[in-house]
């Protein structure tokens, strides 16, 4: 990762680095403030009091707003979508966050049940799809680390190939680094006809 080195006086150091900041954020406005820190070399405090300054919103704002300017889901309603949106990008990718609370785990330990975690997966694997309705005709799910109570897990949806009706979509979940669930799931546009 490049670490970017202002060498100036502070004024003008973090002058250039605001317009930086600026530059970084309307490229890409989901960077965590802990990426951006790295980036610049400063602390994750500095560019909190930057963002501050500048009146940039925290990133679940900032999500908030990327997910607005872009083409909504179609196959899903909100509602259906096991977790919680972060981003989406209609016919390629898609991320979601779900935390995992104690009703969705085995009592005696406080696993999470599997189909909590493939629900999430599947759902995303749906809502990337640019088609009025769509459904899963397979999937291979490997379910690579246990999950419990409290974990928050991140799954990215891709789509891989897409031939006709037909798209085929992986999904990786993790919490923090660790893979957690890995899936391929192969799902069909249906047309305004295949509905009636």
């Amino acid at each position: 990762m490049l670490v970017i080195t202002i060498m100036a006086r502070d004024g003008q150091a973090k002058h250039l680095r605001q317009q930086e900041l600026i530059r970084y954020l309307t490229n890409n406005p989901l960077l965590k403030d802990e990426e951006l820190a790295a980036l610049f070399g400063v602390s994750i405090q500095t560019i909190r009091l930057d963002r501050s300054e500048l009146q940039i919103p925290e990133l679940r704002e900032r999500m908030k707003t990327a997910l607005q300017s872009r083409r909504p889901v179609r196959s899903l309603a909100s509602d259906e979508l096991v977790g919680e949106l972060l981003d989406i990008e209609v016919g390629r990718c898609g991320v979601s966050m779900l935390k995992i609370t104690p009703e969705m785990c085995f009592r005696k330990n406080l696993v999470a049940r599997g189909h909590h975690l493939f629900a999430q997966a599947n759902s995303l694997a749906v809502a990337v799809i640019d088609a009025e309705v769509a459904l899963t005709g397979a999937a291979r799910v490997l379910f690579k680390h246990p999950v419990t109570a409290g974990d928050l897990v991140l799954a990215r949806a891709t789509v891989s190939s897409q031939q006709g009706h037909k798209t085929v979509v992986r999904v990786v979940s993790r919490v923090k680094e660790t893979v957690i669930l890995e899936g391929t799931f192969t799902v069909f546009a249906l047309s305004e006809e295949d509905n009636q």
